[in-house]
């Protein structure tokens, strides 16, 4: 199964610069989306995991709130 992960963000989020380094640690390729440059984004994020705070990751279709290297390693299990 091939990893698939999008990565919430903002650019002055440490966190997300911490999950963005663990992803390519684990070489799992992402997409970026920045919720500060892109609010029509950020406000479809918020209506989907009733959540705001950032990193956000979609990973194999599970939601990861926060840097979550557990939570990662659970979503790349299926």
């Amino acid at each position: 199964m091939s990893n698939t992960a999008t990565v919430y963000t903002t650019n002055t989020c440490p966190y997300c610069t911490m999950m963005k380094n663990y992803l390519d640690e684990q070489n799992i390729p992402y997409r970026e989306v920045n919720v500060q440059e892109d609010e029509e984004a950020g406000r479809k994020l918020v209506e989907t995991t009733g959540q705001m705070g950032v990193p956000q990751t979609e990973l194999n279709g599970k939601w990861i709130l926060g840097f979550d290297t557990v939570a990662v390693q659970e979503a790349l299990k299926g």
